[in-house]
């Protein structure tokens, strides 16, 4: 029975990747002068991250939280993957504004500006460091389970490890994603034949378990208070979300493919393939009889094993080596990224030069170096890394969720109309992320301390770069003067002057007249709109809010034409209550204006589009 169905089973993936290698185009193609990658490929990339969590994290849920972790793994695989509906959402939203890549760098940049998004960057470069280093030294415990080696071997084959995918991306992203994808065919057969071997082996004793997993969850949920039950759900939650390390890194890998819908297609990949595997795995491991204490570093080697003998279980052993070291090609691939965003919008051109391969080696070559000074500053302990690497995963998800749900306050889903979610479940989502941080920051020192010293670093150093390399000031420069619209006013022989309030997104003037200004406030970081009409006058926003730059303009016009009938025009607000509850918050300070200007006329118009004759 075993063998009929192992047989069927690899025989239909044998199929099924000869056709799959026969299409052309499968990884890349060229478009535009470049190289891209498909939506497969970076899905690929990202799996390689992610199912590497399978050889590690089940071990170090069951070190937390005992036997509840099989049904928390799986709870979380469901929490995360629902979770990055949100990611494709700013994927479609930083496309919006062109800004290709960069994950949560770009988007925090975007929402709230150059500090924060310092903060994203430590955030996500102690989260790929450590998925390097952690991973590096998991693919070295895999391979040591049948070869015993001392901890100065294990560092030296550790830092082989890291300088050998430096080369890779060295080579470039093309041959980059073939050799990944070799890994993960491998992976298909391996991980497929663990999983129903395993079930076929399962007996009464792991059903028991299982079983027990079910009450033991149930037990410490019920603490007889809300706020109990809620910590003991966290706990578990920020146990288990190392198991599903490396989602972001699609988001972050967006400028390698043509378009958001690429990262849509692969998140959907990654949901039905890692969102399964890894908890059946987990589940599988935990329930079977094996001493969790000895076999902390080798769970999942140890038990392919038992379902099926030495020669699988060193397949799988191989296997972890082998898919760990990709996890490390997808920190590589993921932080080069980041950084050559970072690189190029500070104007640090030199870092980003790239070889003929359009690597970008310079980069890959200070990544090296940083990941092995992490190795020898823990000396290789998985724990330690464990420890660190869980904080600044979930500081990134932090920062996205919050960033998202700020976006949507202040921009409702007009802008964006092909993706939108929930706003209500991104709060809830945040809640959790930001109960999972303070968790992890109280339980894991170690963690804590990794990512402040980084992010106080960064913080300093991009603080002294911002302030002279940052793009906003030549954005700024660009501004139009106040004087200018005086001027212009000054000059029509009307009585009435008309002041326009107006977005930057809204349609071109038809047919101004000499007595009316138009003005826009932007935002220096998304670029200054282009000039509509001649009195079409553009003003930054720059620390104080939208309302308080409306008071100081309309304070200018008071004080520089005190004689003149001045009538200030805003739009009608579209947006609905629910969907940008902003509005309320705008028109509430809109009426207070007419108390500070009684010498002006406030209006406030919807004026329908004329259809073309």
């Amino acid at each position: 029975m075993k063998t009929i169905t192992l047989l069927i089973l690899n025989l239909s993936l044998l199929a099924l990747f000869i056709f799959l290698l026969r299409k052309p185009g499968l990884l890349s193609y060229y478009f535009k002068g470049r190289w891209l990658l498909t939506w497969l490929s970076i899905a690929i990339i990202t799996l390689m991250d992610e199912l590497t969590s399978v050889f590690y994290a089940p071990a170090e849920a069951y070190r937390f939280i005992g036997v509840s972790a099989i049904f928390f793994i799986a709870f979380t695989a469901i929490f995360i993957h629902y979770m990055t509906t949100r990611l494709v959402e700013i994927a479609e939203i930083l496309e919006h504004h062109k800004l290709i890549g960069g994950g949560v760098y770009s988007f925090s940049y975007l929402v709230l500006g150059p500090m924060v998004s310092f903060v994203a960057v430590a955030s996500i470069m102690v989260d790929y460091t450590l998925t390097a280093c952690l991973s590096a030294v998991s693919a070295v415990l895999n391979a040591s389970s049948f070869f015993p080696l001392s901890q100065s071997a294990i560092i030296a084959l550790v830092l082989v490890i890291i300088w050998g995918v430096a080369g890779l991306n060295i080579l470039g992203i093309r041959d980059n994603a073939r050799f990944t994808f070799s890994i993960f065919i491998m992976a298909a057969f391996i991980f497929l034949n663990l999983i129903v071997s395993g079930i076929i082996g399962l007996d009464g004793d792991s059903i028991a378990r299982l079983k027990e997993a079910v009450h033991q969850t149930h037990a410490r949920l019920q603490t007889g208070s809300w706020i109990g039950t809620y910590e003991i759900f966290i706990a578990s939650v920020a146990s288990c979300v190392l198991a599903y390390s490396g989602v972001e890194s699609v988001l972050q890998t967006a400028g390698l493919v043509r378009n958001w819908q690429e990262t849509k297609k692969a998140y959907i990949f990654l949901a039905i393939t890692v969102g399964l595997v890894t908890p059946v795995i987990a589940a599988l491991a935990l329930s079977a009889n094996i001493d969790f204490a000895k076999h902390e570093g080798d769970l999942i080697t140890y038990f392919g094993t038992l379902v099926n003998g030495v020669p699988f279980g060193m397949a799988v052993g191989a296997l972890a080596s082998f898919t760990l070291t990709m996890a490390v090609n997808t920190a590589f691939v993921a932080s080069s990224e980041l950084m050559e965003r970072a690189a190029h919008r500070y104007g640090f051109l030199w870092l980003i030069a790239t070889n003929r391969r359009q690597s970008l080696y310079r980069i890959h070559l200070l990544n090296a170096i940083f990941f092995s000074a992490i190795i020898f500053i823990t000396q290789g302990r998985q724990m330690i890394l464990a420890d660190m690497y869980a904080l600044g995963l979930i500081a990134c998800f932090c920062i996205n969720m919050g960033s998202l749900l700020i976006y949507r306050y202040f921009r409702g889903t007009k802008e964006v109309i092909h993706f939108n979610t929930s706003r209500l479940v991104t709060l809830v989502m945040w809640v959790v992320f930001v109960s999972c941080f303070v968790f992890l920051a109280n339980k894991k020192p170690h963690g804590l301390i990794l990512w402040a010293t980084v992010t106080g670093m960064v913080l300093l150093g991009g603080f002294i770069i911002a302030r002279k390399r940052a793009p906003e000031i030549k954005e700024i420069e660009k501004t139009d003067s106040e004087m200018e619209m005086i001027l212009q006013l000054a000059q029509s022989s009307r009585p009435d002057l008309h002041i326009y309030f107006r977005r930057p997104w809204e349609e071109a003037l038809s047919n101004p007249k000499d007595n009316e200004a138009y003005i826009t406030f932007y935002s220096p970081r998304q670029g200054i709109p282009s000039k509509a009409a001649s009195n079409h006058y553009r003003f930054p926003l720059i620390k104080t809010g939208l309302y308080q730059r409306m008071v100081a303009i309309l304070k200018v016009v008071e004080y520089e034409m005190p004689e003149s009938r001045i009538i200030v025009h805003f739009g009608w607000p579209m947006s609905s209550w629910l969907d940008r509850l902003s509005i309320g918050v705008m028109v509430f300070n809109l009426m207070r204006l007419p108390r500070i200007f009684p010498k002006f006329q406030f209006v406030i118009n919807y004026l329908p589009r004329m259809n073309p004759s």
